[in-house]
């Protein structure tokens, strides 16, 4: 049996295996996000939120996805049905797709490639053309029109996140993500984390990642009171179930992201606790946290003002950033802490 497992045969098995259990993470998390979300939301309206399907309300989440499962598939008349089909498919496998780098704990990892954060940029950028597919499939004005505005918030925001990984990678000396949590270990403990020498990049991150994902105050590919609902207003049923899981395990990435660049991982935040995993969820579930509280206290900009804080005022920052880390990098300032590929972390 030993022998089995370094056959090829056998080393497929274990990869499907891995990808099997981090798809089943992933799903399993969606359904008490979406969970959370609301109860979060009725939490700062003085409401009660979902109470009823399953203790507390647990699987309310479970019953909506049952619903949208068994409801009829409804295609327009005009609408080009294969491209129609493919576009909410090819959002929610795209954001499925860049999980296989993250790592959970040291080795906790599917892939563990060493343009890690090159490869989660990729399939990032690639979830934009779901989007664009069905706003056009559709043959709505509504539609396409949400499409195009998300095609150009999500591109705007994809550069200023670009630049702002840059000065991470400035500082570790690696693409590797595994590298990059590793980086930010040392005695210090929360302090020897990226968030203190990158503190302002950690705000534009955070704020970027809710205009990539598409999240209020930024969600005006489907906003209501001026589209209609954008880009899916034509959806229904499961391809309409598939854009919101691809959104929430999108959200899900940038929680993830932030707590790997800037948060030290699986890292313990204190000095003799053991790393591991829970560490890593535990970030991601604080900053999902922060993602719906936005969401509840925060108005919906205008559009013209997401593109101007985009362009003219993160783009700038990002950029700036860029050079100065580099500066302190090259001259090892502040004590090494933006050069750690100089000082072995």
């Amino acid at each position: 049996m030993t022998e089995f497992w370094g056959t090829g045969l056998g080393i497929f098995v274990i990869i499907l295996a891995q990808c099997l259990a981090l798809a089943g993470f992933v799903l399993i998390t969606l359904v008490f996000l979406v969970y959370g979300d609301r109860k979060i939301w009725a939490a700062v309206q003085m409401r009660r939120g979902p109470n009823v399907v399953g203790a507390f309300g647990l699987l309310q989440s479970v019953a909506d996805a049952l619903k949208y499962l068994l409801k009829e598939i409804v295609i327009p008349a005009g609408a080009d049905r294969s491209v129609f089909i493919l576009a909410p498919a090819i959002s929610f496998i795209l954001a499925l797709c860049a999980w296989a780098v993250i790592p959970f704990s040291d080795g906790w990892v599917v892939a563990n490639l060493n343009i890690g954060i090159l490869y989660v940029f990729a399939m990032s950028s690639l979830e934009v053309y779901g989007v664009i597919m069905g706003g056009w499939a559709s043959n709505s004005k509504y539609a396409f029109l949400g499409a195009l505005r998300s095609a150009a918030q999500m591109i705007s925001y994809e550069v200023s996140i670009g630049f702002i990984i840059i000065g991470v990678l400035i500082t570790t000396g690696s693409l590797n993500l595994s590298e990059i949590v590793r980086a930010q270990d040392g005695s210090a403990g929360f302090f020897n984390w990226y968030w203190l020498p990158h503190l302002p990049m950690v705000v534009l991150f955070f704020v970027s990642a809710l205009a990539e994902t598409n999240r209020p105050p930024f969600d005006l590919p489907e906003a209501e009171s001026e589209l209609v609902a954008g880009y899916q207003v034509e959806y229904s049923s499961t391809p309409f179930l598939l854009f919101m899981m691809g959104e929430y395990a999108a959200i899900l990435l940038m929680c993830a992201l932030m707590s790997i660049l800037f948060f030290g991982g699986w890292l313990s935040p204190i000095p003799g606790l053991p790393d591991g995993a829970f560490w890593m969820i535990a970030k991601m579930g604080v900053f999902f946290f922060l993602f719906s509280l936005v969401k509840a206290v925060v108005p919906r900009y205008r559009y013209d003002q997401l593109m101007r804080l985009g362009w003219k005022v993160f783009l700038p920052i990002s950029l700036g950033w860029v050079a100065v880390s580099g500066l302190f990098a090259h001259y090892g300032w502040f004590y090494g802490s933006y050069a750690r590929w100089a000082i072995g972390g």
